[in-house]
C-alpha cells in the first residue's frame, strides 16, 4: 500500500531515520570506512570555543550561497563582546557561479577591495577568517580542499584545489591589499564559535539555510582519522549527505526525485 501522506513520518520512521544517521555518523568518523561514508564527519582542526578572552581587528568573509559577505569585527576582551561589526553583501552573478575559478575568485577579491577602502582600512594588514560553506576537505586550519561544488555552483578549476591558496592568488593578482593570516572554518562552525563566545557551554553549530549541515564537539578518541587521543576536535558533519547513498529511498516522494533528477548536481545533497 503507498503512503497516502508521504510528506508525514511517523515517530517511529523518525527514529529509524535517526538511527541511520547516527550510524552514517559514526561510519564517517572510522579510518577505513570514511571514505565510503555518505555523511562524510570531516575534521575542522578546530579544537576549543572561544574563552572570551580573544581580542582585536579581524575580517571575515563569509561565501556559501549567491550572496558572500564581506565583515570587519572588532572584539573587546573586557567587555567580553563584538563592539563593532560592519559589513557588505555582494552578489554572485550566475555566469560566475558556472565560469572559472579564477574569475570567481578574482570577484571576491575586488568586492573584499572595495569594501577595505570603505572602511579605510587599505594601509592595514588584518587576519581574516573565511567561511565557505561547501564540502572541503580540511588539511590545516589554513588549507582546504573542496571536494565538490553544491548549491548550484560549477566553477572550474577549484574542485580538488586548495580554496584558501585561491583566495590569496587572487589578492595578490591584485595587489592593492593584503591578509595576514587566514583561518578556514565552515559555516556551522563559524555558528557554534560566535554562540560560544557569550556561552561556553555551546558545543553544536546547525545551519538550516540554502543547504543544511551541522558541527559539534567530539571526543578526539573517537576521531580516528587525526592522531592523538587527548581533547576535543570540532567535527563538520556534513550531513547534507545524509541520503546520496541512497539509504532514504523508501521515504523519498515523487516531488523528491523530480527535483533531484532536474538539479545541477543530481544524486548529491539528496
Amino acid at each position: 500500500m503507498t503512503n497516502q501522506l508521504p510528506f508525514r513520518l511517523s515517530l517511529e520512521k523518525l527514529k529509524v531515520v535517526s538511527t541511520r544517521l547516527r550510524k552514517d555518523m559514526i561510519r564517517g568518523l572510522g579510518k577505513h570506512t570514511h571514505h565510503r561514508a555518505a555523511v562524510k564527519m570531516l575534521p575542522t582542526f578546530v579544537r576549543a570555543t572561544p574563552d572570551g578572552t580573544e581580542k582585536g581587528d579581524f575580517l571575515a568573509l563569509d561565501l556559501g550561497g549567491t550572496n558572500f559577505r564581506v565583515l570587519h569585527v572588532r572584539v573587546m576582551e573586557e567587555e567580553q563582546k563584538m563592539v563593532k561589526m560592519d559589513s557588505q553583501l555582494c552578489a554572485i552573478p550566475q555566469e560566475i557561479m558556472l565560469g572559472t575559478g579564477e574569475q570567481l575568485f578574482d570577484h571576491i577579491a575586488a568586492c573584499l577591495s572595495e569594501f577595505l577602502d570603505s572602511q579605510n582600512l587599505k594601509g592595514q594588514t588584518l587576519p581574516m577568517g573565511f567561511t565557505f560553506s561547501f564540502p572541503c576537505e580540511q588539511k590545516e586550519i589554513d588549507k582546504s580542499i573542496l571536494i565538490r561544488w553544491t548549491k548550484g555552483f560549477n566553477c572550474s578549476g577549484v574542485e580538488g584545489e586548495d580554496v584558501v591558496k585561491l583566495l590569496k592568488e587572487a589578492i595578490h593578482r591584485r595587489g592593492d591589499y593584503d591578509i595576514s593570516s587566514v583561518a578556514m572554518v565552515n559555516d556551522t562552525v563559524g555558528t557554534m564559535m560566535s554562540c560560544g563566545y557569550r556561552d561556553q557551554t555551546c558545543e553544536i553549530g546547525m545551519i538550516i539555510g540554502t543547504g543544511t549541515n551541522a558541527c559539534y564537539m567530539e571526543e578526539m578518541k573517537n576521531v580516528k582519522r587525526v592522531e592523538g587521543e587527548d581533547g576535543q576536535m570540532c567535527i563538520n558533519t556534513e550531513w547534507g549527505g545524509f541520503g546520496d547513498d541512497g539509504s532514504l529511498e523508501d521515504i523519498l516522494t515523487e516531488f523528491d526525485k523530480v527535483v533531484d533528477r532536474t538539479s545541477i548536481n543530481p544524486g548529491v545533497h539528496t
